[in-house]
């Protein structure tokens, strides 16, 4: 194993260039997969209700993967784990263009949350090392670069939908950039080689659960914007062609440059005042789209939304590993765990309630978890 995974000499920039390339691979894997769900849908003649079930098999694969990640981190370190399981999330990125009826999806989907979970746990560890080296807060920089590759996902989305290429060469042609991105990078990681036997699952103490229940929330409403925000803007705003995927841009647009100021603000104003302005800006920004649901008010809507989810989960993620009751990849197996079961469950709740209510509807209740981030933010010793 080691002579496959070749450790250099590196110095605190090459780390951080290394795990920047890491998260903009991740951040491109699972836009790939976001920028073809609508098509995806009509290929297997989905509803919204049923989408949104099938979608619930992600957060059930990453449930799954929450023992194994958290155990796994203790026995070979975040290095090994990034790598085998960006491997692993890239090839079920594959398998999710070859599925040709719901049950290969559901699987598909199992698989794809169970290794996402594992890559997002190992790779924001990575993070929180190159932090300390730095010794000043760097780490939504990192998010911001997932977010460019989220936004870099979709562009190549639309060109593949536009160019009428189907999923499966689409997914394909990632894998092939991420394999290649990790052969170039892998050995500029942080060796971090654990000692500790490490139990199966350790309980998070009240400060990591509070950070976890606040990433939850505000992660409800980025997983959201993500899977449903082309849909809300043809079915609700009724916007043609090319402004059905404006709304999307814009979030993404805000979110990827309010991650890269994040650090300096929270520095200046306070983690628990940041947090409190993104809670409010998230819910206002839903609120606008579903109270004034036209192309240029929906647009500003989606804009408030990427700047208030922006700075949340990098700004969690860095005081979980900054714990003082658990390493650093413990503590952030617990909270990003928590965190990301909202990413996972905000889209398939979102088909729920369109199913019975309205996409409006539903929407409006992803803006009452805007509302709790500020709340919970404002309880918690932060």
């Amino acid at each position: 194993m080691e002579s496959l995974l070749p450790t250099y000499h590196f110095s605190k920039r090459t780390l951080r260039i290394a795990v920047g390339a890491m998260f903009f691979m991740t951040g491109l894997c699972f836009a790939s997969w976001a920028s073809r769900i609508a098509t995806i849908q009509q290929n297997l003649n989905l509803s919204d209700a049923a989408l949104g079930g099938v979608l619930f098999a992600m957060p059930v694969g990453l449930m799954c993967s929450l023992p194994f990640s958290g155990w796994v981190i203790t026995k070979i370190g975040s290095r090994k784990l990034l790598i085998g399981a960006l491997i692993t999330y890239s090839s079920c990125l594959v398998t999710l263009g070859l599925a040709q009826n719901t049950l290969q999806l559901i699987i598909c989907l199992m698989l794809f949350g169970f290794a996402s979970n594992a890559v997002n746990i190992s790779v924001n560890t990575q993070a929180v090392a190159a932090e300390k080296l730095y010794q000043k807060p760097i780490l939504a920089s990192f998010h911001g670069i997932w977010s460019l590759a989220g936004f870099t996902g979709a562009g190549i989305g639309t060109f593949m939908i536009g160019k009428n290429i189907i999923p499966f060469y689409h997914f394909g042609i990632v894998f092939i950039i991420i394999i290649i991105t990790i052969a170039l990078v892998s050995g500029y990681l942080k060796n971090d080689k654990v000692t500790s036997s490490g139990p199966v699952f350790v309980m998070p103490d009240s400060s990591l659960i509070k950070l976890g229940v606040i990433a939850f929330c505000s992660l409800i409403c980025e997983g959201a914007m993500f899977d449903w925000s082309v849909i809300y803007f043809k079915k609700v705003v009724l916007a043609h062609g090319a402004w059905m995927g404006a709304g999307y841009t814009a979030f993404m647009l805000t979110m990827a440059s309010g991650r890269f100021v994040a650090d300096w603000f929270a520095h200046r104003f306070g983690l628990k005042r940041t947090l409190q302005i993104s809670g409010v800006l998230t819910a206002t920004g839903l609120l606008i789209a579903v109270i004034f649901p036209y192309l240029f008010t929906a647009l500003a809507g989606f804009l408030l939304v990427g700047f208030g989810v922006s700075s949340v989960v990098p700004l969690v993620y860095s005081a979980a590993g900054r714990s003082k009751t658990m390493s650093p990849g413990v503590a952030l197996a617990a909270v990003s765990t928590i965190g990301f079961m909202g990413f996972l469950i905000g889209p398939p709740i979102i088909g729920f309630i369109a199913g019975l209510a309205s996409l409006r509807a539903s929407f409006t209740l992803i803006a009452a978890m805007g509302i709790c981030v500020t709340i919970f933010s404002t309880k918690a010793k932060i």
